[in-house]
């Protein structure tokens, strides 16, 4: 029995309840950059912004702290979460785990390989201009392209947080093009090796990515967060 080829994109959920979609706006906001760590959410602006009641807007809150990406403060409000070391240890070990085998496993047609393609000339095009924040939001879309390989709605689902998580790790880190310049050019060889058809070894080449992107983040996160800083 053949196979049948993927969708050409994830199904959108259309079941979603209004604050779970706008979970998946802000979400998208923090993924962006747009939201930056420790950045408070105030209740009454953010709701007459998105054109709904603050209850809500909490709702929705409560769905983003479900997943680690805000965090409520007693007497202070809401915050966008600042990820902690462990955190980022084990972002890195659900993306090697998911990444890795998505592509590995990948169908030789899918059609998240345009958006892999698409991802990564975004992100050469920005580089040109220095626009890091941009490149970041690039590279976050490739890496989701790579997810889609699986096609599964629910790994998709799933993994849109952790790369928010992921972001706002980045934005503790402040100098984003030595974050993000190195990654530009391992992006296109995964997506030259996967367009060839050579799966594992694109696979092989995702998996080093990861490896040294974790090690370059923990260590500068670490020293980031060891600096001294106003107190709160």
């Amino acid at each position: 029995m053949t196979t049948p080829p993927p969708t050409s994109a994830p199904a959108p959920a259309v079941d979603q309840t209004l604050p779970e979609r706008l979970a998946a706006q802000l979400r998208q906001r923090i993924a962006s950059g747009e939201l930056l760590p420790g950045q408070r959410l105030p209740e009454q602006a953010l709701s007459e912004s998105m054109g709904v009641s603050r209850n809500t807007l909490r709702e929705a809150f409560r769905v983003l702290t479900r997943d680690g990406l805000i965090k409520h403060a007693p007497n202070r409000g809401v915050f966008v979460a600042i990820p902690s070391i462990a955190s980022i240890i084990d972002i890195y070990r659900v993306r090697r785990l998911i990444e890795c085998q998505a592509l590995a496993q990948a169908y030789p047609r899918h059609p998240a390989k345009k958006r892999m393609r698409a991802a990564v000339e975004t992100a050469l095009r920005l580089r040109d201009g220095s626009d890091w924040s941009g490149v970041g939001t690039a590279n976050m879309q490739f890496h989701m392209a790579v997810v889609e390989l699986a096609d599964s709605e629910r790994l998709n689902g799933m993994f849109a947080p952790v790369l928010a998580e992921l972001r706002l790790a980045f934005g503790m880190l402040q100098d984003a093009e030595f974050l993000h310049a190195p990654y530009v050019d391992m992006n296109v060889k995964i997506l030259d090796l996967t367009e060839a058809g050579r799966y594992a070894e694109a696979a092989a080449a995702l998996n080093d990515y990861l490896v040294h992107s974790e090690r370059i983040v923990l260590a500068v996160y670490a020293r980031r967060a060891a600096e001294p800083g106003p107190a709160t």
